[in-house]
């Protein structure tokens, strides 16, 4: 290059595109400086400055990986929670509802044991009103009975050994009479 500048200056024609060579040499010496200048001491700044940020930038990532990790483990545990909770809840359903069954089990024996009750006290009450009744009527009817036999009869039956008998003789028949009817 040096070379057909020179020839350029020798043959005396003056390109205006071409500097003289006193012009390069003194351009070159200050692009020389700021080249050095800047390689030994704007890039090693910038490089710390860039590292900083890398370091910062991949501190974030870390950092947000961490905590998508603590995050990811905590979903688990809610939902583990979230499972046993449910889990729980059912069982509780279902003791409850045996719960429910047994009660009313119970109430249901206790209400048959007081239905037996009640019924056994109307038996118990409707056979001894029974026996009263029969009683009473017999006493009616043997009286009746010996009323009658002594209109019948024509005299009175004062004798109550005699009146007695005739009386039971009545209702054996009376009895003895509606059981072959009810046959």
């Amino acid at each position: 290059m040096f070379q057909a500048l020179q020839r350029a200056a020798d043959e005396g024609a003056k390109n205006p595109l071409l500097p003289a060579i006193y012009d390069i040499v003194w351009s070159l010496v200050p692009f020389t400086i700021i080249l050095v200048l800047f390689w030994f001491v704007v890039l090693p700044r910038m490089r710390k400055v860039l590292d900083a940020r890398a370091e910062l930038i991949e501190g974030g990532i870390t950092k947000a990986e961490k905590a998508q990790e603590e995050a990811a483990a905590a979903l688990e545990q809610y939902q583990a929670q979230l499972a046993e909770g449910r889990a729980e809840a059912a069982k509780i359903r279902e003791q409850a509802r045996l719960d429910g069954t047994k009660i009313l089990n119970e109430l249901k024996e206790q209400a048959q044991v007081e239905a037996a009750r009640v019924t056994a006290n109307a038996q118990a009450t409707i056979e001894a009103e029974r026996q009263a009744a029969i009683v009473s009527l017999r006493a009616e009817v043997g009286s009746l009975a010996i009323d009658l036999a002594s209109g019948v009869i024509g005299q009175a039956l004062t004798d109550d050994k005699k009146a007695t008998a005739m009386v039971d003789k009545f209702l054996a028949d009376l009895e003895s009479s509606d059981s072959k009817a009810a046959k």
